[in-house]
């Protein structure tokens, strides 16, 4: 996998996307530059999360943009898109992989240095690291916000690619660019933006101009 699918990376969340739908989000997402996009429905009983993750699937493959589904191994299986993403509490990384196979993108949140080091010795692609600065998109949140020296660390502890999620936004993500993350996770930046094209193309701007 190419650093650069990491550069701005989005998570969905239906509810922020100010009353248009989620595919119109994510296709004006894709049009601004996003380079990959995370399905995360914690509220969808199965069978509408993946007819939604097929339709944006549909959206995305022709793009060349990766589509991981958050948590849900079988729905990824069945929507046949590139990836899982999972927490701490998941299913393991190491059943993950066994289950998707060599070629799918795996990654894996951390919150903590602790699991920032453990997260080293898994079968992962990228790491989700977080939170940058505080936010209100996730509830369950415990380690304290990172910032852009702490990512600065991290950066130095890590061998796996490392994308930084909470907080982003497009007044902050140069100082995260700066950290030398390989990108950044947003969900709100670009969800609830007036135009997610343009949201998108800024903080794919920003993250260049900011890693130099």
């Amino acid at each position: 996998m190419r650093p650069q699918d990491l550069l701005v990376y989005l998570v969905t969340d239906r509810s922020l996307c100010m009353g248009r739908s989620l595919e119109k989000v994510v296709a004006q997402a894709a049009e601004g530059g996003c380079t990959m996009v995370q399905l995360r429905e914690k509220e969808a009983d199965t069978g509408e999360f993946v007819e939604l993750a097929r339709a944006l699937h549909r959206l995305l493959k022709p793009l060349s943009i990766p589509l991981l589904i958050n948590d849900r191994v079988d729905v990824a299986l069945a929507a046949g898109v590139e990836g899982v993403h999972v927490g701490q509490s998941d299913m393991l990384p190491e059943d993950v992989r066994r289950i998707m196979g060599p070629d799918a993108i795996l990654g894996l949140s951390v919150e903590t240095e602790a699991e920032l080091l453990d997260a080293q010795n898994r079968p992962v692609d990228y790491i989700g690291i977080g939170p940058v600065y505080p936010t209100r998109t996730k509830k369950d949140v415990h380690g304290s916000p990172w910032g852009p020296d702490g990512l600065r660390r991290a950066m130095g502890l890590s061998s796996i690619p490392l994308v930084a999620i909470g907080g982003v936004q497009r007044d902050n993500v140069r100082a995260v660019a700066g950290s030398g993350v390989s990108g950044v996770a947003v969900v709100s930046a670009i969800c609830s933006a007036p135009s997610p094209a343009e949201a998108a193309r800024e903080l794919v701007y920003a993250m260049k101009e900011g890693a130099r």
